[in-house]
């Protein structure tokens, strides 16, 4: 018995909704075996200055993993023949839905397959004399055709996980909408601090919040003139910074260098950034210890801190959870709002599309 249109239209909902979140986990880089020709002719598909373009591989490819027996070059179940279907029904139901839930990533378009350029039987050289992106035409053509030729459902989910992937790369770059609060309390601050580090991986979103934070003081209260903040996947003698973050002052001098850790700190770790510190004339050490300090370092850690003063240097330790409010209430409530803003700016130009999208979701519920 042959499933049902809703049947079939939902299998492809679940084949996208599975392989987007193996996209999305590995943050895009999947291991995907393609010829690189193939590949290119993707990455141009999605990026294709035709909007409605975009939308045709993650279509038609799901329906041919839907159901084997389909033509994935076929546009309207009218051309007839073998393995004819309505694509249409599955962008609209499927990929369209999709598409507005992250952040209109292809375009936007509510009725893609009803704008003129994919108004034809199907995607095939014999339609390509009436498109306008005849190159684009021509990319879509060939990718289809070795689905069909092939007929082998491998490497049909290889080209969809290359599709996803590159719809993924294409996210990073759409800008998110940050909806900040007219009024917010130091309570309302706070929570959103603690609930975006709650369910974060790694230290970057530690990073980033402590970055916006020394921004908004060096602003606020004329501290710093620049505050740099170092990629989290990047070392800091890769990036030429002293520390993870840096204050710097009028003169370009660095004031304050801030190391952030998601772990506890230890006392190879801090040993381990004095002579960096000391080599720049740094005298003012940060450290954001999110995990606080290891239990069995506390009084060696103590002991150094004493000892590094003598010499002229000053260690801090402070947790985010401990460091945040007392900058919060000192910004008082304009500076919140300006802080929530900065964070936006930070996670833009260096965090995941999933950190971004964390944050916009947190606030619009603040």
């Amino acid at each position: 018995m042959n499933p049902t249109l809703s049947e079939f239209e939902e299998k492809c909902r679940s084949i996208l909704d599975k392989e987007w979140n193996h996209v999305v986990k590995a943050e895009g880089h999947l291991k995907i075996t393609l010829p690189e020709k193939i590949k290119e002719a993707v990455k141009r598909a999605i990026n294709s200055d035709t909007k409605s373009y975009r939308y045709v591989l993650p279509t038609q490819l799901l329906a041919k993993l839907a159901d084997s027996s389909l033509d994935s070059k076929c546009l309207q179940a009218s051309r007839g023949g073998k393995g004819a279907f309505d694509a249409r029904s599955v962008c609209h139901d499927v990929v369209v839905p999709f598409d507005q839930a992250n952040e209109c990533v292809l375009g936007g378009s509510p009725e893609p397959y009803v704008n003129n350029p994919l108004r034809r039987p199907e995607v095939t050289s014999k339609y390509r004399h009436q498109q306008k992106d005849k190159a684009g035409w021509d990319d879509l053509s060939f990718i289809l055709q070795e689905v069909e030729s092939k007929n082998d459902p491998v490497l049909t989910l290889a080209l969809l996980q290359a599709v996803l992937a590159e719809i993924y790369q294409r996210l990073s770059q759409v800008k998110v909408t940050y909806s900040v609060p007219k009024r917010i309390s130091l309570a309302q601050a706070d929570n959103l601090i603690q609930n975006f580090i709650r369910y974060g991986a790694g230290g970057d979103r530690v990073l980033s919040l402590t970055t916006a934070l020394l921004r908004t003081a060096g602003k606020l209260f004329s501290l710093y003139a620049e505050v740099r903040r170092l990629n989290i996947n990047a070392s800091d003698a890769s990036s030429g910074l002293v520390a993870d973050i840096e204050c710097l002052d009028k003169n370009g001098e660095i004031a304050l260098a801030v190391e952030v850790r998601d772990k506890q700190l230890t006392i190879s770790q801090v040993q381990a950034k004095m002579p960096k510190v000391r080599s720049h004339s740094v005298s003012e050490l940060l450290f954001i210890a999110q995990k606080g300090i290891a239990g069995e370092d506390i009084s060696k850690i103590e002991s150094l801190r004493d000892k590094e003063f003598a010499s002229g240097q000053n260690i801090y330790i402070f947790s985010l959870t401990e460091f945040a409010p007392v900058l919060l209430t000192l910004f008082g409530e304009k500076g919140r709002r300006e802080f929530l803003e900065e964070v936006g700016k930070v996670l833009d130009s260096h965090s995941t599309i999933k950190d971004r999208r964390d944050w916009a979701e947190l606030l619009k519920s603040s």
